[in-house]
């Protein structure tokens, strides 16, 4: 069967995840249920995955209910997997309780994550957006203390600026608190920006880890959009319907239609080649996959296999299309 999963450490912590993992973004909640919840979560699991990501916003807060139930029902030993969940938007429209990473909001936030997940701790806890308007050593404050509580193992950023993060790690430093060990950028082919050089000490000096997004880049990399967009994909959606100029523009389904004769000759679907690709980037620690059927789940997991077979023929064809 070729190579089956493989773990990588999460930059330089001592803590490992499979590099294929399953996130709870658009589809929990707002594409399925409990129960096929279970089943995807358990094809996953598996497949040898053992990180499943959330976050607080998603759903507000379904997708974290929905997700505890699944796990309840499913009866996993603990140790087996990680857990993430994220907290910046909020889920009430009030002054320290929304778009902040204030003192306040974020211990009382991890509690009603934690309720909700029906979890004693997660093991991943994400600062979803940067926040300006609250000190950065506010915020690194509560994340030590959140994780000195146990209600957290690890912590890190999300889409925050390469300068931003570097400054919570000095924080952290200066007060020997504990330090951000983690990214969560968007990244494929179409979105490489989170691993510029303004963030490659961050991943080689400080050895900080990613756990990457929107691989398929909202399913335009699995060239379902190329003919328009099918009733019941996620383009069709109203909730998502600032995703349909995206999955719609000419030039990006152009590039699609020229990566399809490289995913063939591998053997691959244009999803399994698109998710190998991000596997490509040594900087990356885990690549959030995402489904809405099982049978999704059971065809991303496979992308594992192609990770070898990109010779610098491929790549440079690759880079061709998307310089």
């Amino acid at each position: 069967m070729g190579r089956s999963m493989n773990y990588r450490h999460l930059g330089k912590a001592g803590i490992q995840v499979s590099e294929l993992s399953f996130g709870s973004w658009v589809t929990f909640h707002t594409q399925v249920d409990v129960k096929d919840t279970v089943e995807m979560m358990a094809a996953a699991y598996d497949a040898g995955v053992n990180f499943f990501d959330n976050a607080e916003a998603y759903a507000n807060g379904r997708s974290e209910e929905i997700m505890g139930e699944a796990l309840k029902r499913l009866g996993w030993r603990r140790g087996s997997y990680l857990v993430s969940t994220k907290l910046f938007w909020g889920l009430h429209d009030n002054p320290n309780e929304t778009n902040t990473l204030n003192r306040k909001y974020l211990l009382e936030s991890i509690d009603g994550s934690l309720q909700r997940l029906d979890l004693e701790y997660v093991d991943l806890l994400f600062c979803h957006r940067a926040d300006p308007t609250t000190p950065l050593e506010e915020t690194v404050w509560a994340m030590h203390n959140i994780i000195e509580r146990g209600k957290a193992l690890y912590w890190g950023t999300s889409e925050w600026e390469a300068p931003e993060i570097q400054h919570a790690i000095e924080i952290a430093e200066r007060y020997n608190l504990h330090k951000p060990v983690v990214e969560q950028p968007v990244y494929n082919l179409f979105e490489q920006h989170r691993f510029s050089e303004a963030y490659k000490h961050l991943y080689e000096d400080h050895g900080y880890g990613s756990t990457t997004w929107s691989p398929l880049a909202s399913g335009t990399l699995t060239g379902k959009y190329q003919k328009g967009v099918p009733a019941g994909s996620r383009g069709s959606l109203e909730s998502l319907a600032w995703l349909r100029d995206q999955i719609t523009d000419a030039d990006r389904l152009a590039k699609v239609a020229a990566l399809e004769p490289l995913a063939k000759q591998m053997g691959a679907t244009l999803a399994q080649f698109s998710l190998a690709w991000c596997l490509q980037n040594p900087w990356v620690s885990t690549v959030i996959t995402g489904a809405s059927r099982v049978e999704q789940v059971h065809e991303n997991m496979k992308a594992a296999k192609f990770v070898d077979r990109f010779t610098p023929d491929v790549v440079e064809a690759i880079d061709a299309i998307f310089s």
